[in-house]
């Protein structure tokens, strides 16, 4: 029960970032509903493909449809409210990708893959969702910027795999997890913590 409300809190956030940007780009009902989908259940959807747990979850638990239309209804009626908030969209995001990298590190314990490869599988999870909307938005997707973004998630579930090693809850070590994700992802982009980028000087 305790992950299943962390997934499902994860969905609610990434379906609310992703109401948002669509609303920002002037997309009619329809469109908002399927960026919000996308961007909910995209890093979900290519996890299980990866592990082979088909059909995906959501197509399984009629819980996280539901609960996407719910948010984007949610959303779209008080967008005017969520715009208050300063820089909601960001907050959305960083709520979604700390809870998201757990349930794929989680998922990925099931199928008793290595901790590197759970790392990889939450870190999957947390980041495509989020691609997919940016690239159906005309954007670049923020996790191919200079941001710290999937960096975050690393460290988060490395953390986890740390915190299990001390004598403490398990949930314990995982809502943890989640909290140095979130904080990370604030502290980069409060004090513009970014990581290196390369660029090729153009030939004369």
């Amino acid at each position: 029960m305790f992950y299943q409300t962390i997934d499902i809190l994860g969905t609610v956030a990434f379906a609310l970032s992703g109401v948002l940007v669509a609303m920002e780009k002037r997309l009619d009902m329809f469109g908002v509903l399927i960026i919000a989908f996308v961007t909910a259940i995209g890093g979900g959807t290519l996890r299980d493909l990866l592990i082979g747990n088909t059909p995906v979850v959501w197509m399984r638990d009629l819980t996280y449809v539901s609960t996407i239309f719910i948010t984007v209804v949610f959303g779209i009626l008080f967008v005017k409210q969520l715009k208050y908030l300063r820089k909601s969209l960001f907050l959305f995001d960083t709520i979604g990708i700390g809870l998201y990298t757990m349930v794929g590190i989680e998922k990925g314990l099931q199928a008793e893959l290595s901790p590197i490869m759970c790392i990889a599988l939450g870190t999957i999870t947390a980041s495509f969702g989020g691609v997919i909307r940016d690239i159906l938005c005309n954007e670049i997707p923020v996790i191919f910027r200079k941001e710290i973004y999937a960096t975050a998630c690393i460290l988060g579930g490395a953390s986890y795999f740390l915190f299990t090693q001390f004598p403490i809850q398990e949930s314990y070590a995982y809502v943890l997890a989640i909290t140095i994700v979130i904080v990370l992802r604030l502290l980069a982009v409060k004090f513009d913590i970014r990581l290196p980028s390369i660029y090729r000087k153009k030939l004369d």
